[in-house]
């Protein structure tokens, strides 16, 4: 990857941090790593605790940036998700996936949330 593709996906990464904070939640992690793979945000708000994905994109000419998520992806963070459980997680807490995109088009920022974006199954 660029340093100028990694540099953009960070300030997508800011962009949903920051967003998602003004929706009350809260960081309690940034870009958790495990192997080559990670978590781009770990959030919690109440008993709940979301692994958020971030796409950010230029402009919509390859689609909205949410769609980017595949089933490739879900799994890859599936699995850092559970080793971030292993370590991090508290009895009680519920957990789930999200996928924030974040799309610049010009000076414009579009940031949309997708809850519960999927779901993994127990041997994903």
């Amino acid at each position: 990857m660029t340093a100028a593709r990694q540099a953009f996906g960070e300030l997508g990464e800011r962009v949903a941090e920051r967003w998602l904070v003004g929706k009350g939640w809260r960081v309690v992690h940034r870009r958790f790593r495990n192997g080559h793979r990670d978590l781009d945000l770990v959030v919690e708000r109440d008993n709940l605790t979301a692994f958020v994905e971030v796409k950010a994109r230029r402009g919509d000419r390859y689609g909205d940036p949410v769609e980017a998520v595949n089933w490739r992806k879900q799994k890859e963070l599936g699995r850092s998700a559970r080793v971030w459980i292993a370590r991090f997680g508290r009895p009680g807490m519920a957990y789930r996936f999200d996928v924030v995109g974040v799309l610049f088009n010009g000076r414009q920022v579009r940031v949309r949330h997708v809850e519960h974006a999927f779901c993994l199954s127990p041997s994903a």
